[in-house]
């Protein structure tokens, strides 16, 4: 068999398979552009083109690919909703006042973890122990509200 002769279409193949291969491992769709890259230049070879016509057909395919068609696609799949996460993931959870908010001092504890408290409207008071909701971080500081509506 001659790989680099009259089956040249086997190797534009073989790279085509072992880049889509290392795809796999990274994730990223860029090593999958290369591989249909590849692959239309098997195709190119198949039907006779010479090396330098399966080369172009190679580079601008995977061009091509990377180019038009990643960007829609890495776009539909980052498109799901996210998780909070960090300090940012503490907003919407109940916190117990630890000592007592007010607009000057106070502090809570939510999941686990102290946080110094000021309450969302200013003329509002938590006394210790009771639940507040966090509805925003702000530094180091979680904005709070009553966890109930009475």
């Amino acid at each position: 068999m001659d790989w680099l002769g009259d089956d040249i279409w086997l190797t534009w193949m073989a790279i085509g398979v072992v880049l889509s291969v290392v795809e796999l491992a990274s994730t990223e769709l860029v090593f999958l552009m290369f591989g249909i890259g590849a692959f239309a230049a098997a195709l190119a070879a198949g039907v006779g083109a010479p090396l330098v016509v399966c080369l172009a057909v190679f580079g601008a395919v995977s061009a091509g690919m990377l180019s038009l068609a990643r960007p829609p696609i890495v776009r539909r799949l980052h498109s799901g909703p996210s998780l909070p996460s960090g300090q940012h993931g503490l907003v919407g959870q109940i916190g117990v006042v630890d000592e007592p908010v007010s607009r000057d001092a106070g502090q809570i504890t939510v999941r686990g973890q102290r946080w110094l408290a000021r309450p969302l409207d200013p003329d509002a008071r938590f006394g210790a122990g009771d639940e507040v909701l966090v509805v925003a971080i702000e530094g180091a500081i979680a904005r709070v509200t009553a966890s109930h509506v009475s």
